[in-house]
């Protein structure tokens, strides 16, 4: 048995896959699969792709028209549906109309009023969907699936490789890890969980041989101003960026089941770790103030 591994580029992050096998050659297939796989959902949901459904639910918005969806759309969109009653409305698809104001490469802190003006847009409860299709009721809102895209498209991938018998080895797109299986001699894979204020360190490492990582935090897309943080993950409450974690990191069955409990617990302030603990999943989290707390 030996380790092959295959980088790209997807979703706007560097890529990973690390796998095991005894023929190098289907090795090779196996992976152009998954990669393709990871793409195929990237331009599917893309929100910069005007062909892609996201696209046309957001063009449909205010039109009085339902857009109809597939199985595979139907599905993201339940989930989505889920996150936003688990999260109290926390975690919310239709939030990504704040991106209008928050510019986080440019650092630009928006104007309170502007920041208002968009909450009458955000609202899941709002939108009509039955499981066949979906409508925006106002013109302006929009659906986002960028809070679970990556890591449903890593256990996307993760399936497709374990369909083509790879025994063992991870996906990992950005950070968002699906693991297949152990390593050969059936030991988990070492796997880094990033400082959230020291680019070049980690500051845990933990061996996982199967199910996945995700983490969620202040330092992915961030600026500062008069000293104060301000972080891309946003309370569709208010419109404005949380503050209360660092970071949290989640291990989970499936990335998507990881990477919506720490971003759920990102944006659920002081309860956060509490709605992790009720999912029963173990994590690390980093508190505003660099208090490291493991479960």
């Amino acid at each position: 048995m030996i380790e092959f591994g295959f980088e790209f580029q997807a979703m706007a992050s560097a890529c990973e896959l690390r796998l095991l096998g005894d023929d190098e050659r289907a090795l090779q297939r196996a992976a152009q699969a998954a990669i393709a796989e990871v793409r195929r959902i990237e331009r599917k949901y893309s929100r910069y792709d005007a062909a892609s459904v996201v696209s046309r639910i957001n063009a449909a918005a205010g039109s009085g028209q339902a857009v109809p969806v597939d199985d595979e759309t139907t599905g993201l969109l339940n989930f989505a549906a889920q996150l936003h009653a688990l999260s109290d409305g926390r975690f919310d698809i239709t939030s990504g109309v704040l991106r209008r104001v928050w510019d986080f490469r440019a650092g630009r802190l928006p104007g309170i009023a502007e920041v208002e003006a968009l909450l009458p847009l955000i609202g899941w409860s709002r939108v009509a969907f039955d499981g066949h299709q979906i409508a925006l009721p106002q013109a302006g809102m929009e659906v986002d699936f960028g809070g679970f895209g990556k890591e449903y498209a890593a256990d996307r991938a993760a399936a497709l490789l374990r369909h083509a018998g790879v025994p063992g080895g991870y996906v990992n797109l950005g950070g968002d890890i699906a693991v297949l299986g152990p390593r050969v001699d059936g030991s988990g894979w070492r796997l880094g969980i990033h400082h959230p204020r020291r680019a070049d360190a980690m500051i845990e490492t933990l061996e996982l041989g199967m199910g996945a990582l995700a983490t969620s935090g202040d330092y992915e897309r961030c600026f500062e101003a008069d000293g104060v943080r301000y972080c891309h993950l946003l309370d569709p409450r208010s419109g404005w960026p949380v503050r209360y974690w660092q970071s949290v990191s989640v291990v989970a069955p499936s990335c998507a089941a990881a990477g919506a409990a720490c971003t759920i617990a990102m944006v659920s302030g002081e309860r956060g770790l509490a709605f992790i603990r009720e999912q029963s999943l173990p994590f690390l989290a980093v508190d505003a103030h660099g208090v490291v707390i493991r479960s």
